[in-house]
């Protein structure tokens, strides 16, 4: 029988062995990441993904267009694990695509795109994403805007708009349009859609959403980095839509 002293130097060492697999694992993300040696007429960050250069231009003036670490989080996972996650010929849409990494990446692994994120963003997130995607997919992603919870069965009707993977970087932090956003991720998620969101804990609304969100999606942990302050999650449906339910939508 374990002797109290032995259990605490197991735990002791399971908690080191812990701490190292995320820091190593946060190194490898973070060096995917690259600056360009010379400065030009337009700044930009490059990222290194399926063996290709991207160039990502950030605007500061809009906190949208600001690549955060989740999104590159979301995008290692992706390349590193595409023989359980595949994403050739799978359709693809990416909430809150911000600066468009994961979009391009997706794009890149052989995906069907649709980028979307505020109308505010959409100039730089276009850029993005047909700069660093023109003649290396093979399909062209669509990029649109789209605002949380407005005009999702119009915009998106689910008789003929079924995604295979809905994917979303940082869409969960402080902001006021939490229950639009879950309003959104019920709407596009069918049933065997399947989620890969990447979330980095700031604060407790982050927490309630998860609980929220716990109630109408099964929700499965891929990753944890305490290094980084990030998760990445797997979700999927708990129930089938009912007639009554499409048709309140409808």
């Amino acid at each position: 029988m374990k002797t109290q002293r032995s259990k605490a130097m197991e735990d002791s060492k399971a908690g080191e062995e812990g701490a190292a697999a995320d820091a190593e694992l946060a190194k490898a993300i973070m060096a995917r990441r690259f600056y360009p040696s010379l400065l030009g007429p337009v700044a930009w960050e490059g990222y290194i993904f399926s063996d290709l250069e991207i160039r990502i231009r950030e605007s500061t003036d809009l906190y949208g267009a600001v690549l955060w670490p989740s999104a590159m989080v979301l995008c290692h996972f992706l390349e590193t694990n595409r023989d359980k996650y595949n994403l050739t010929e799978k359709n693809v849409i990416e909430l809150g695509a911000g600066t468009g990494l994961v979009s391009i990446v997706s794009s890149l692994l052989g995906a069907k795109v649709t980028s979307t994120d505020l109308p505010d963003v959409m100039g730089n997130l276009l850029y993005n994403v047909i700069c660093n995607t023109k003649g290396r997919c093979k399909y062209t992603p669509v990029v649109t805007d789209l605002i949380w919870g407005q005009e999702l069965e119009q915009r998106f009707p689910r008789a003929t708009h079924y995604f295979d993977y809905i994917l979303a970087a940082d869409v969960v932090y402080a902001h006021p349009y939490l229950e639009e956003l879950m309003e959104t991720f019920d709407h596009l998620c069918q049933e065997n859609t399947q989620i890969l969101w990447a979330m980095r804990f700031r604060l407790d609304p982050e927490n309630s959403f998860v609980d929220r969100f716990r109630e109408r999606f099964h929700l499965e942990e891929l990753y944890d980095l305490p290094s980084l302050s990030i998760k990445l999650y797997r979700a999927w449906r708990k129930n089938k839509r009912t007639k009554d339910q499409e048709e309140a939508v409808a």
